[in-house]
């Protein structure tokens, strides 16, 4: 059996039908549903190119880089100790540990600099919250930051919630939760209603032919995985496919069904627009751009390769500086240029 195209699936009537509100809506709906589906399978995609290169080509230069920086720390901390150095010179070396030392712990969560320090820190330094750092796609500045305070806001907010639910329930409120309670039966059960006549039709158990068998149980894994889903157009995609019902049905379809049919469609769309603009946040946050769109892969692209040339220059450069500041000599040199 040969499967239909999205386009041709699940739409009542032809445009120059007559048709009713409902009607209209439903295909307005399922329209919008494959539009944004179609939307996320692009972005998901370029979600799994971005995370791929970021940690093949990106994330070990940020670790090489971290863990240089971290021998930078070390290598003034052994300096500081040394009988050869002055008393200025010590001040400026606690600087330089202190400066590096905090943002390696405090954003980048490096531990192991934690006992050096608080060897240095004074009274005046105040600890930041920790931080998760992300790629932003910007040279010299690659990481922007979440703070962990959110958890202490999410803990507050939790609380108002727990509070609130608390609090006796008015009768307007009991009656709203009683119809929204039996909306969700309702919606519930028509889905459950298109589910049921597949498995019926489907199930592979009582199968004694074993190629139909194989054919069912793959079937029974699409339908399974729509209705864990709740995904109403997907059930009724695989009625058509499966020519449990055709045009004619959805067009005689009951008003009172279709509106039915519309609730749960209108929530599936929603939760697809959510999770549409989620993505797109999460990517836009990764990448550092306000937007992003599938087309933003080229900017993407062209900025991390940007950012992997600066930081491979930078690792080069520190390196460099660490094997010439071992020579105690060149590093008091050093300092006094340091302001």
């Amino acid at each position: 059996m040969s499967q239909l195209t999205q386009h041709q699936l699940v739409r009542i009537g032809t445009e120059s039908d007559s048709l009713s509100k409902s009607q209209k809506e439903f295909n307005r709906l399922t329209q919008k549903i494959e539009e944004t589906t179609a939307a996320l399978k692009q972005l998901r995609e370029a979600s799994d190119y971005i995370y791929q290169r970021l940690q093949a080509d990106y994330q070990p230069l940020v670790d090489q880089y971290i863990q240089l920086r971290v021998n930078l720390v070390r290598l003034f901390d052994r300096a500081y100790e040394q009988d050869d150095i002055t008393r200025t010179e010590q001040k400026k070396l606690a600087d330089l540990i202190r400066t590096i030392a905090s943002d390696l712990i405090f954003q980048y969560d490096v531990d192991s600099l934690e006992f050096i320090y608080n060897k240095y820190k004074t009274d005046d330094d105040n600890e930041p919250d920790r931080q998760v750092a992300t790629w932003t796609g910007e040279a010299g500045g690659e990481f922007s930051y979440e703070s962990d305070s959110l958890a202490a806001q999410e803990a507050a907010e939790a609380e108002r919630q727990r509070q609130r639910a608390s609090k006796p329930k008015s009768e307007k409120r009991l009656a709203r939760e009683a119809r929204k309670k039996a909306d969700e039966q309702n919606t519930t059960k028509a889905v459950r209603t298109l589910y049921m006549d597949l498995v019926k039709a489907f199930h592979p158990d009582r199968e004694p032919d074993e190629a139909e068998k194989v054919r069912k149980t793959e079937i029974m894994h699409r339908v399974i995985a729509a209705y864990e889903k709740s995904d109403l157009l997907a059930l009724f995609r695989l009625q058509l496919e499966l020519e449990r019902i055709d045009q004619s049905h959805l067009t005689s379809l009951a008003e009172s069904q279709l509106n039915y049919y519309n609730k749960i469609l209108r929530q599936q769309a929603q939760e697809l627009d959510d999770e549409l603009a989620a993505l797109q946040k999460q990517l836009a946050r990764m990448t550092g751009k306000s937007k992003f769109t599938a087309g933003s892969l080229v900017g993407f692209d062209i900025s991390l390769n940007s950012d992997i040339s600066q930081l491979r220059r930078d690792a080069k450069q520190l390196k460099s500086d660490l094997k010439a500041l071992a020579d105690t000599g060149v590093l008091r040199q050093w300092l006094k240029s340091y302001r």
